[in-house]
């Protein structure tokens, strides 16, 4: 092992958990420089930071002993994390690093039995781990003795500040012994942590393992256009291309957690949910499902899973957008951990393109950009997946080959496989239809050239029985924009909030497509096309499509026929409104500027 200047009971703790090398953090603040110092740490999210400041702490704690007295009383370290998963995480961490130490630990969190917890600090305990909020609660009550304290611990100080905590950190801090240390930790280092260090420790070390302007890189960076009311249905794909061990996918509201925690587990994945309006036994049961594989997803708000550190988290889905960097930062930290690599996968609507290339580039991130996965490419890596699984290469006992002749003797072997393939396909969550959203000059296929003048399109899509009553609308993207019926069907559909029976022919142009819609079926197109938000993608009113070619000139809108449709929500059937072109009455006399007009009276 090569963690330096480290107590051997925390050093025979490490060893059994397969701790051989330190991060770079927890090798910064076991340098002999850092001993016995106040610490003001920013590193990396998922960099060891809990094992590194319980490791920091030890000589303060212990000195050259290897275990603490066997009777505990008050506290000797307080760590303070700023919300109640963080803090649980923390204990669950100290609790097996400090555990050869004989040490004891309480953990005091909002949400949990506040006389049970009153009734453990009594009793004497060595460390207290605990949120802001109980622990001055306990504090305040007399339940929390602070007098022997030796270290205090600031876990994620910059969320806790953001959280609105200062003033119960600067009333604990205030109460704490002057002579204690005090060990900062932080992802940043905003003005508000430096001036709350300035006050509150002496001489502090500052430790730096931060990698500025560089990302990640044990996270993949993907940023996927879906359509602003395909959100739910582009998490569906995601989820089930990268096919996780777990998954972590972020709402920016506690409604938008339950709608859309509600609407996967409909759909038959296994997915819980965590926020804040959940009780903490609900939290600790979503988070242990997630942890023992009762759970693969977890739809959760950005403070419920503030530094949460999941085992096997593959992927993280930002189904919102994060508000800042920061906010990126924690939510895509979440994987990529410990050295392990992960997945970060940004759902970008149209409209918020350029809000998530700017949130990138403050970051320094650079993402893979596409459009969804599509319901195809799933299918291709679930047949991938079935091949592949051990299930196939396990060893039968001899119960199942019986049973496995029996079903022979009955049904042939390609039945018994076909039968094996429909369970393993009706376990799996239905892949989405989505329109694909890149722009068009960034699509992979090779536009082909045509000619520059305007061809009759032929009917390329006819197939069912045309409405009856239809009117003709125009999309403004043709051959030169490589058009094709396979994605400008689903496009018109979802976008329009129509079904494939309200759409009649479609011919597409050079410049432009055209296509048929139900007459009764307008209103409602229209209205959803609005609503979707969606601006590059455009729908207007128009001619038939073997109509004559629209005229050019100053004033050929108000002669093509259609082309003013304000008053164009008609009967069927009813001549459309034409605005005529400006032009003078018949037998008009010409106006002759030399002649005045005679006065009137």
């Amino acid at each position: 092992m090569n963690f330096p200047s480290i107590n051997a009971a925390l050093a025979r703790a490490l060893a059994a958990r397969d701790y051989l090398e330190p991060t770079a953090v927890q090798s910064a603040v076991l340098q002999p420089d850092a001993e016995g110092r106040d610490l003001l740490v920013s590193a990396q999210t998922g960099s060891g930071k809990t094992v590194a400041f319980g490791a920091a702490m030890s000589a303060t704690l212990l000195g050259d002993d290897e275990a603490f007295p066997v009777r505990s009383g008050a506290p000797l370290a307080l760590i303070i994390a700023p919300t109640r998963e963080l803090a649980m995480q923390v204990h669950a961490e100290l609790s097996w690093l400090y555990a050869q130490a004989g040490a004891k630990i309480v953990s005091c969190v909002g949400g949990m039995d506040a006389r049970g917890e009153r009734r453990m600090l009594a009793n004497g305990c060595h460390i207290v781990v605990g949120t802001p909020g109980r622990l001055r609660d306990h504090m305040e009550r007399g339940g929390l003795d602070i007098t022997a304290l030796k270290v205090v611990v600031l876990d994620e100080a910059d969320e806790m500040l953001d959280l609105g905590f200062r003033e119960d950190l600067e009333f604990m801090l205030d109460a704490t012994p002057k002579d204690r240390r005090t060990l900062l930790f932080s992802a940043t280092i905003p003005r508000e942590i430096a001036d709350l260090a300035k006050r509150y420790q002496r001489d502090a070390l500052r430790i730096d393992t931060l990698v500025r302007n560089q990302a990640h890189e044990d996270i993949e960076y993907r940023a996927i256009r879906v359509g602003g009311h395909e959100i739910e249905r582009a998490v569906v794909n995601t989820l089930r291309f990268f096919d996780a061990r777990a998954t972590l996918v972020f709402c920016a509201t506690r409604d938008g957690v339950r709608q859309l925690h509600a609407s996967l587990q409909k759909r038959g994945f296994d997915a819980v949910a965590l926020s804040g309006e959940l009780s903490q036994e609900e939290r600790t049961y979503a988070l242990q499902a997630l942890r023992d594989g009762r759970a693969r997803i977890c739809v959760a708000t950005d403070v419920a899973a503030r530094g949460l550190d999941l085992p096997d988290l593959g992927l993280v889905i930002h189904a919102d957008l994060p508000t800042n960097k920061e906010t990126l930062t924690h939510r895509s930290g979440r994987t990529g951990r410990a050295g392990k690599k992960g997945i970060c996968v940004l759902l970008v609507p149209h409209p918020k393109r350029r809000r998530a290339e700017l949130l990138l580039a403050s970051a320094n991130i650079r993402a893979i950009w596409s459009g969804p996965p599509t319901a195809g490419e799933i299918r291709v890596l679930d047949q991938e997946r079935l091949l592949a699984d051990p299930i196939l290469t396990v060893a039968a006992s001899e119960d199942e080959l019986d049973l496995g002749r029996k079903l022979l003797e009955r049904s042939s072997a390609d039945e018994v496989a076909a039968a094996l393939i429909r369970l393993y396909r009706a376990r799996l969550p239905e892949a989405q239809d989505l329109a694909d959203f890149t722009p068009m000059a960034e699509r992979r296929e090779e536009v082909r050239s045509y000619k520059n003048t305007e061809r009759a399109a032929p009917v390329v899509r006819e197939k069912h029985a045309r409405p009856e009553n239809t009117t003709w609308f125009s999309l403004n993207v043709g051959r030169h924009g490589n058009a094709d019926p396979k994605w400008i069907l689903p496009l018109i559909c979802r976008l329009g909030n129509v079904t494939k029976a309200d759409i009649g022919a479609i011919r597409i142009f050079d410049t432009e497509t055209k296509f048929e819609l139900a007459w009764d079926s307008v209103s409602s197109f229209l209205a959803s096309v609005h609503e979707s938000g969606e601006t590059e993608v455009q729908f207007e009113r128009t001619t038939p499509a073997n109509s004559a070619p629209r005229p050019q000139g100053k004033w050929a809108a108000n002669r093509i026929e259609g082309a003013v449709t304000p008053r164009a929500f008609q009967k069927p059937g009813a001549r459309p409104y034409v605005k005529p072109a400006f032009s003078k009455p018949a037998g008009a006399k010409p106006y002759n500027a030399a002649k005045p007009k005679r006065a009137k009276g």
